[in-house]
This record gives structure tokens, sequence and C-alpha cells, in this order.
């Protein structure tokens, strides 16, 4: 029996404990399909913090576009990151931020398997 672990590897720690108990009694062809999905929903944390460091080049916002926060994005692209304060303290919870959409991705990526039944 193949687990999530096997297909992901590259995930670790508070996200792969979180796939493990979502996909638990998934059986091979659609722990795959839900790995493939979730794969391409999830986003790289190195992504979002270089984004965030663009922020403090000038385009400000661009990650949490990303994260599909869409008003904060334009807020803070419009303030310049919310005169950078914004934009520093996004530097220091990057993983936080990602975990957080990555999180809520696998959480839909779940349900939407379970609805397919």
């Amino acid at each position: 029996m193949i687990k999530i672990y096997e297909l992901m590897p590259d995930i670790q720690g508070e996200e792969m404990a979180l796939l493990q108990k979502l996909t638990l009694d998934y059986p091979e062809e659609k722990l795959r399909t839900f790995s493939a999905i979730y794969r391409a929903r999830r986003k790289d944390p190195m992504l979002i913090l270089l984004l965030i460091l663009l922020g403090l080049l000038g385009i400000a916002g661009v990650h949490r576009i990303v994260l599909n926060q869409i008003g904060m994005g334009i807020l803070y692209f419009f303030t310049g990151g919310l005169c950078l304060i914004g934009t520093i303290v996004d530097v220091v919870n990057y993983q936080t931020l990602t975990i957080n959409y990555n999180r809520q991705m696998a959480l839909e990526v779940h349900h939407l398997m379970n609805v397919e039944k």
C-alpha cells in the first residue's frame, strides 16, 4: 500500500502530517489523484518568500494575490506594502502564510475527492 509521503517526498512537517491524516483511508488510485491535484494547487514557501522580497523592491502585494488574498494584495500594492511594514512582517511570517494556504488547498482537494464518490 503506497503512502502519501512516497508520492510527495519533498513535503515535510506540519503539512505532511495533515496530508497523512486526510488520506489515511485512501486507496492507491485515489491517493495518486489526490497528490496530483494537491501538487498542482499548493504553493512552495520559497516562491512566496521570493515574491515577498520582490515587494521590498517596489512591487508589493504579489505574494498576497498568489495566495488568493486578492483584497490584501491590492491594498499592499497601492500602499507600498502598507509602507513596507506589512511586507517586512510577511517576510518573517512567510512560512505561516504558505502553510495556511496549503492547508486550505489540502482540505478543498480532500472535500473534492469525497464529493466525487
